[in-house]
């Protein structure tokens, strides 16, 4: 009889685990860091976050949670920190898949990783499900996106995050694991428009990134809040400014601003598609404020949540439309044709925005003016805000470096949210130091270069090629995602025709057919160099 009752106990057993399994016919990621990040048994582990979850404050927000920023530590270091974000998730909102993005800790990539291969992640607290037919649709479609196991095998960026989600949700919805292994710009643009038909009310997106790392407790504090603020005003210009600024202090130990900042780059990407997203910041702390860390070498971690404060419908997905702020491009050094992103802001036209299309009066003064912003920025001088109003006026621009009549770095910014002077100092400091075809210049190069400020008129919509009088205006040529721009002068160092012209740069530079350019948005602006 005892055999008898051992033997079903085992029946029993192995139907149970048959039946846990059976969801998950192909591979189970295993937890990789249970035991190490958080408590790799299940009751203590359900324990710890339930407390952390109750101790957090219950943030009034309104409209649907679109995202989290979270921090990916151990728990006795950021569990209460993460809480604080995962709390604001209404367990009664159902999300389709939920978007996990972090930066690999382990090797590098020219892009992104997606988990193709894995059926589920493991917890102690159980499985959770990967959406791997998603993943897989990801891959093939986007030569971004790519499966490298080591990028996951090992990686706690994104498994700590699952016992949050497990605990606030209950059900937990398909999961879309993504490895970031680049901080390259125009490779997170890439990455950015892989993801942004996902990016609706209908998923959720958890962000995972720790912020400053090794600097002493005083340091970081500033530091990180420095990076925070950038963060919660939702502007991209704005975040890349921080990182910047962080990184020119030159604070001692400071490895970095933000390990995630290629993840929280690229939610700024999509978020800056759409009109009502709104970040908060719901809490800071960093290593220093545990009692099992020092203050010599701290590691900081915020908390944010990013809602849509005019909500779409949770069950149709709808978005609002989209609108810009940000615009970075950067010249081909073969014939000065420009690269641009899609982040420029939609409707600059005359008929949109109800502006005049004013040109910049640019006299002598002002020309010496912007001349000494450029090169004050590019040899780290402060700059001042200057008193001339035509300074002072938003505009965009382009500033280009040469050395020995070759080019040495291109960067544009082109929108009109920013004064004139501040687009220059920056595009300066970028075109320097931050064009990802070269390498950063050094102090001895300075005075071996050459620099050319292109001011851009406003942008103007237009409706027929006839509009376009080519040679003396650029093109900008907007669709969806896909956008690209050749500066006027471009035309003096090829021989096309207008259709070429147009051909060429809707093919060559926004990404679409060589007649992509037909149904397209078509907008033109004129040039005033500087040099």
């Amino acid at each position: 009889m005892k055999g008898l009752r051992t033997g079903l106990v085992l029946l029993m057993i192995i139907s149970m685990t048959m039946k846990t399994t059976k969801c998950f016919s192909g591979d189970v990621r295993p937890a990789a860091v249970a035991g190490q990040f958080y408590p790799a048994d299940s009751q203590t582990l359900k324990t710890d976050v339930k407390q952390y979850l109750s101790a957090a404050t219950k943030a009034r927000l309104h409209g649907v949670v679109r995202a989290v920023i979270v921090p990916h530590a151990g728990y006795i270091f950021s569990g209460q920190t993460a809480a604080e974000a995962f709390a604001q998730l209404n367990p009664n909102v159902h999300y389709d898949h939920i978007f996990l993005i972090g930066p690999s800790h382990h090797i590098g990539l020219p892009g992104a990783s997606v988990a193709t291969a894995w059926e589920a992640y493991q917890t102690p607290l159980g499985p959770v499900k990967v959406d791997t037919a998603l993943c897989r649709k990801l891959v093939e479609e986007n030569k971004v996106l790519t499966f490298e196991p080591r990028a996951h095998n090992r990686e706690h960026c994104l498994e700590v995050q699952l016992p949050f989600l497990q605990m606030q949700l209950g059900e937990v919805p398909p999961i879309v694991p993504v490895i970031i292994g680049t901080e390259d710009y125009y490779t997170l643009q890439d990455i950015a428009r892989a993801l942004v038909p996902y990016f609706t009310s209908r998923n959720l997106f958890v962000i995972s990134s720790d912020f400053s790392h090794y600097p002493c407790y005083d340091d970081a504090e500033r530091i990180d809040k420095r990076t925070g603020d950038a963060v919660a005003s939702g502007n991209l210009a704005t975040f890349l400014k921080a990182l910047s600024d962080n990184a020119e202090e030159h604070v001692h130990d400071l490895a970095t601003s933000a390990c995630g900042q290629a993840a929280i780059a690229v939610l700024l990407m999509m978020a800056e598609k759409e009109q009502g997203m709104e970040f908060h910041h719901l809490a800071y702390c960093n290593s220093g404020d545990s009692p099992y860390s020092g203050h010599d070498q701290v590691v900081g971690y915020h908390a944010f949540v990013m809602t849509e404060t005019e909500p779409t419908n949770p069950m149709t997905g709808h978005q609002a439309a989209g609108s810009q702020t940000v615009q970075k491009e950067t010249a081909n050094g073969d014939k000065g044709q420009t690269d641009v992103s899609d982040e420029t802001r939609s409707g600059h036209d005359k008929e949109n925005d109800g502006r005049p299309e004013e040109a910049f009066v640019l006299d002598d003064s002002t020309r010496h003016q912007l001349l000494d912003i450029a090169w004050k920025s590019i040899r780290r001088q402060k700059v001042e805000e200057p008193a001339n109003p035509e300074l002072l006026r938003n505009g965009g621009a382009f500033v280009t470096l040469t050395e020995n009549g070759r080019l040495r770095g291109c960067i544009g910014h082109f929108g009109e949210d920013v004064p004139l002077w501040q687009v220059v100092a920056a595009m300066a400091h970028d075109a320097a130091y931050r064009d990802p075809r070269f390498r950063p210049v050094e102090p001895e190069e300075w005075d071996r270069l050459s620099l050319e400020i292109s001011v851009l008129s406003p942008l103007k919509r237009i409706h027929d090629i006839s509009e376009f009088h080519y040679g003396q205006e650029g093109i900008y040529i907007k669709k969806g995602w896909h956008s690209g721009t050749f500066l006027p002068q471009v035309a003096e160092e090829v021989n096309w025709t207008k259709e070429e012209f147009l051909g060429h740069c809707a093919q060559d530079k926004a990404g679409l057919s060589w007649d992509g350019w037909k149904d397209a948005e078509l907008y033109t602006y004129r040039v005033e160099i500087v040099k």
